[in-house]
């Protein structure tokens, strides 16, 4: 019917009608131009969206994050930092493991469907899927931290209650328990006469090992309370102290809540998460780890991998010094096959009195010139391919590992003394012509952006921060660029970055690989800032947004900050799964993301 009969015929509830539904139709619409996500996503049950005050104009964005709300990009200056992804939270529900929890060693569903157990395949990873929603409860009675230094010779015992080791090692001076706090002495199982001494008496054997300049980076293997790392710290030497989570209960926790580096792993069938020829030094005191057992000696075969030429292995065990079958056995063992990769023994300490330790202390070549000696009764050497390959989930070889080269094929030398090797053109560089231009231009661009915004411009207290995380690396220049303060930081080279680890270890800093689709094999509570520059540029549409700040939630100390600079896209889908988790933020000239973890958990 025309509209001039209807007017003309006065049909007004039409018109009424007609009104009514043009202007709910103009109002929907409106509503979708600035809201589109409550749209485009059918919302899990958990999950709603909530706003401290109307959300200002969007605009669409082509990153998608499947059966989750997207907020749309905002422009910096009209970003509202209060938009919060209202998530129903749960706590995590785990028995006695709960406040510990680590969801990639404590699968037990996995672990129980293992077929063999021979190669300590329950203590390696075997991470859930979908990864778990939970938040880890802090312990009854959490306190903040003690500081570094104190916090190397005491800690709070509500931080970490786990007393078993205190009896276990009671002999031992691992550690005890005083009032409200553990206590540190710096004991051990071959430490007699304190960890110090023993350090002593290890360039005492061999003068060649100058801590803190020619030996930089360490690794310790079976590391107990990472004394022996954390002593090394006054020799401007970084440690690396490893340990499975096993029955020496939270031995990596008690490391990590006294500042000192370490991560849990295992030499069990997979290669460890460190890079070719990384070490300067790698030390194992009775660490338990049988070197020559597993198809010829794949334990020690992957040690010699992540070992510098020319670096050394100090063994402090048993077998050096007892004359018992068991320990007679082993040690020919060992002979052959440290024999067989060319290692030579530059010091061995088997008669003494009762004041001092049996070790003996071993270096690997520099060259090839004893391979090329009756190779049948050798391990072959690996593949040139594995040279290449990422220590991700990579199993164990026996075979010997080459030795670096450059672009040119020489083979690569020691390097330069500490504090040089910081700054100087690292060996390992990629062969395009302007790498060392990139490298330097790298190292400036850390240092100005950590001396003019990171230290003047975020209000991050600086002075309260001990184990830090570099969640996207690099070539190690955040790290650098903190080198003169009172902290650690922990390189993480994402497995889908571009591999600068190896580069990282010779500037004399540590770090890993790691998959931020995945958590982590580190305790709760570790850190005390995450840094992530640019981390999700390329990890979108492999990892979960909501997971990966879950995690960084379970990593993250009460107190402790992230400071993440990234896209104002990265900002807006991250900022409010921040704040659902009740944690505040501050943006800074529109790329600098400065969160802060408060003390807060679910009840339920």
């Amino acid at each position: 019917m025309p509209i001039s009969v209807l007017l003309s015929e006065r049909k007004y509830s039409f018109l009424c009608l007609a009104s009514v539904l043009l202007i709910s139709f103009a109002f929907l619409l409106l509503t979708y131009t600035s809201c589109p996500f409550f749209f485009a996503f059918s919302l899990p049950s958990d999950i709603h969206v909530s706003v401290s005050s109307p959300p200002p104009p969007s605009r669409s964005s082509s990153l998608q994050f499947p059966t989750e709300p997207e907020l749309e990009t905002q422009p910096a200056d009209h970003l509202d930092l209060n938009v919060s992804l209202n998530i129903r939270w749960r706590a995590c529900r785990l028995g006695s493991v709960t406040v510990d929890y680590i969801p990639c060693l404590d699968n037990s569903k996995a672990i129980k469907q293992l077929k063999s157990k021979k190669h300590l395949e329950h203590r390696e990873r075997h991470c859930p899927k979908p990864p778990p929603r939970c938040l880890v409860p802090l312990p009854k009675g959490y306190k903040v931290p003690v500081q570094w230094p104190q916090s190397r010779d005491m800690i709070w015992y509500s931080n970490v209650p786990h007393p078993k080791l205190v009896e276990y090692k009671k002999e031992q001076n691992w550690v005890r328990k005083s009032d409200d706090y553990f206590v540190f002495p710096g004991g051990g199982t071959q430490f007699k006469n304190g960890v110090t001494a023993y350090i002593d008496f290890i360039t005492e054997t061999v003068p060649a090992i100058k801590w803190g300049e020619h030996i930089r980076v360490v690794l310790d293997v079976g590391c107990g309370v990472a004394s022996f790392g954390g002593y090394l710290l006054d020799r401007d030497v970084v440690t690396m102290s490893f340990a499975p989570k096993d029955e020496h209960e939270a031995q990596i926790q008690f490391a990590l809540e006294r500042g000192i580096p370490a991560t849990l792993s295992v030499i069990g069938s997979k290669k460890l998460t460190f890079p070719d020829d990384a070490y300067d030094l790698i030390h194992c005191a009775r660490c338990r780890v049988h070197w020559e057992e597993d198809a010829g000696g794949k334990p020690l075969l992957e040690l010699n991998r992540i070992l510098r030429p020319g670096g050394f292995f100090v063994w402090s065990a048993t077998p050096v010094y007892r004359n018992d079958e068991r320990d007679r056995y082993v040690w020919k063992s060992m002979v052959a096959l440290t024999q067989s990769i060319c290692w030579k023994v530059v010091a061995k300490r088997d008669n003494f009195d009762s004041t001092e330790i049996g070790l003996v202390i071993y270096q690997k070549p520099s060259s090839y010139s004893c391979y090329a000696h009756d190779r049948t009764k050798r391990p072959p050497l690996c593949d040139q391919k594995t040279k290449k390959e990422v220590s991700w989930y990579k199993p164990l070889r026996h075979c010997t590992s080459r030795l670096p080269v450059d672009s040119n094929g020489n083979l690569l030398g020691w390097p330069s003394p500490w504090p040089h090797r910081l700054r100087n053109k690292p060996q390992s560089l990629p062969a395009e012509a302007d790498a060392e231009a990139i490298f330097n231009e790298d190292t400036k661009h850390w240092a100005a952006l950590v001396s003019d915004v990171y230290f003047d411009a975020l209000a991050i207290n600086w002075a309260s921060l001990r184990n830090v995380m570099d969640m996207n690396a690099g070539y190690g220049g955040f790290a650098a660029a903190l080198n003169e303060l009172p902290l650690w930081v922990m390189n993480v080279v994402p497995i889908d970055a571009q591999d600068t680890l190896s580069i990282i270890f010779e500037r004399g800093l540590i770090g890993i690989y790691h998959d931020w689709c995945e958590s982590l094999s580190t305790y709760p509570r570790t850190y005390d800032l995450l840094h992530s520059s640019f981390l999700f540029k390329n990890r979108q549409e492999r990892c979960n947004i909501i997971d990966v700040a879950v995690e960084m939630d379970r990593i993250l100390r009460p107190g402790g900050y992230l400071l993440l600079q990234d896209t104002m896209e990265t900002i807006q889908k991250l900022n409010p799964v921040l704040r659902s988790l009740q944690w505040s933020t501050r943006l800074y000239e529109g790329q600098f993301l400065v969160g802060k973890k408060g003390f807060w958990r679910p009840k339920y």
